[in-house]
């Protein structure tokens, strides 16, 4: 997933963290808003700041870790976000988000096959999920099973909806592979395109930096 697409769905992961537990007042209050912060270095800042709060609670150490995690992973850091994951997912094994997000830094560094068994564990706690069906889609295309990605891309539209068609439109658009309209309809052309876009090695149906963003905001 290239850096706006992953920034969409990042928006929804930090929503999602930030509800999921308070982090502990002992913590400054600059540094909790850091950690939840849109930039990614005051994110890290923030919750390197969070994590060295004394007898921090292991549900508010594994959000923090998962955050700062993220951030690594969007700036294309991988190595350290696959650390951190491994620190949120030890603390909170059921934490779905991260473990969806760890299979992504898998998939991203090279190491598809190894993030199947977090997508699924991920999907498992939260079915329906379209950024966790996308990631396992992504993965299924990396390792050539075209049919299984198909179908999953198909319910991640499905689950996701229009936002989630739209930038399948636009990302097989920048591909040459479709130009019909950015309307959020699943379309038989736009199968068609996915189809040749799950076929063809290295093609991704997600936009690339700076597409899109007016169509999906």
């Amino acid at each position: 997933m290239n850096r706006l697409a992953q920034l969409l769905f990042a928006v929804a992961s930090v929503a999602t963290l930030a509800a999921a537990v308070p982090l502990v007042m002992a913590a400054s209050n600059e540094s909790r808003a850091n950690c939840f912060s849109d930039d990614g270095e005051r994110r890290i800042s923030g919750c390197t700041d969070v994590l060295a709060t004394p007898d921090l609670a292991p549900d508010e150490a594994a959000v923090a870790y998962a955050m700062r995690a993220l951030a690594y992973s969007l700036k294309g850091s991988y190595a350290e976000a696959l650390l951190d994951y491994d620190e949120a997912i030890r603390r909170n094994p059921d934490f779905s988000i991260a473990l969806n997000n760890r299979a992504w830094a898998l998939f991203r560094s090279g190491r598809a096959g190894e993030g199947l068994a977090d997508v699924e564990r991920a999907l498992g706690l939260s079915p329906g999920s379209p950024h966790a069906l996308d990631t396992r889609a992504h993965i299924r295309q990396e390792m050539g099973e075209t049919q299984l990605a198909i179908a999953d891309y198909e319910l991640a539209m499905r689950f996701g909806g229009e936002r989630m068609i739209k930038l399948y439109q636009c990302g097989l658009q920048a591909n040459g592979l479709y130009n019909g309209d950015l309307n959020g309809l699943y379309t038989q052309s736009l199968r068609r395109a996915l189809e040749t876009c799950v076929s063809t090695r290295g093609c991704d149906p997600l936009p690339p930096d700076e597409e899109c963003r007016k169509v999906t905001s």
